[in-house]
C-alpha cells in the first residue's frame, strides 16, 4: 500500500509537471513578440527619439536652468533600472526631488503629496516634464516610446512574489509611455504595482505598432490638455 501510494504521489507531480509545463508554453504563445513587429517598433522609436530631443532642445536648456536656479543642485537624476531580457540599465529623469530624497539608503516609491518632491520637481512631474531626458534612453534601446514602465530591482522582486508574470516584460524595451500609466497613473502602493501589471500583460498580449501609436497620441493629448495622470 504504501508503494502503492508512493507511485501515485510521483504519478500525480509529474501529471502536474506536464500541465504546468502546457500552462507555461500556452502563455509563451500569447505574449509573442513577432520579429518583424519588433525591427517596425525599433525603427519608429529611433526616427521619433531624434525628432523629439532635437524639438524639445530649447525647452531642456529651461528646465535645467529652473531646477539650477532652485537649489543649485544636479539637473540630471540617473538611477538603475532592470530592462528588456532582465538586464540592468541607467536610466536618465531631470531632477524631481531633493538630493538627499533616500539620505537613509531604503528605496522609496514616491506619491503626489511627497514632501520630498522640490517646487520645480512638482511641476515637472505634474507635466511629465522629468520625463524627457528619457529620450536619450529610447534612442541607446535601453526603452522604447511604448512598454511597461521600468522598475527598480528591489520593486520587481516583490511583484515577482506576488505574481510571477512580470518575467513576460522582459521579452520588451520598458517604455517612456504606457497604456497602464495612462490609465492607472503613478503607483506608490503594491497594489497599484499588480493593477498596472496586469494592464502591462494585457498590452503585451495586444502589442501592435497601432496600439503603440495610439498610446502615444492619448499620452500627448492628456499632457497638452492638462488631465493628471
Amino acid at each position: 500500500m504504501k508503494d502503492y501510494c508512493a507511485i501515485k504521489t510521483v504519478a500525480m507531480e509529474n501529471r502536474m509537471d506536464a500541465g504546468m509545463a502546457e500552462i507555461e508554453a500556452e502563455k509563451s504563445d500569447i505574449y509573442y513578440i513577432s520579429p518583424f513587429n519588433a525591427a517596425l517598433k525599433r525603427f519608429f522609436d529611433i526616427v521619433l527619439a531624434v525628432s523629439g530631443m532635437i524639438v524639445f532642445s530649447p525647452l531642456y536648456l529651461v528646465i535645467w536652468l529652473m531646477i539650477k536656479i532652485e537649489d543649485h543642485g544636479p539637473a540630471i537624476f540617473s538611477q538603475e533600472r532592470i530592462g528588456y531580457k532582465g538586464k540592468p540599465f541607467t536610466i536618465y529623469k531631470f531632477r524631481s526631488m531633493v538630493t538627499d530624497a533616500e539620505k537613509d539608503g531604503e528605496a522609496q516609491l514616491c506619491h503626489e503629496d511627497d514632501d520630498r518632491l522640490t517646487k520645480v520637481g512638482n511641476f515637472l512631474r505634474s507635466h511629465h516634464l522629468d520625463e524627457l531626458p528619457q529620450l536619450w534612453n529610447v534612442l541607446k534601446g535601453d526603452m522604447s516610446f511604448v512598454g511597461p514602465r521600468p522598475e527598480r530591482e528591489c520593486f520587481i522582486s516583490m511583484i515577482l512574489e506576488r505574481n510571477p508574470d512580470y518575467r513576460y516584460l522582459y521579452r520588451v524595451r520598458p517604455g517612456l509611455f504606457s497604456e497602464a500609466t495612462l490609465y492607472n497613473g503613478y503607483t506608490d502602493t503594491m497594489e497599484k504595482m499588480l493593477e498596472r501589471l496586469r494592464m502591462d500583460l494585457d498590452w503585451l498580449r495586444k502589442q501592435s505598432v497601432w496600439l503603440d501609436a495610439r498610446i502615444v497620441f492619448l499620452t500627448v493629448w492628456s499632457i497638452l490638455s492638462g488631465k493628471k495622470f
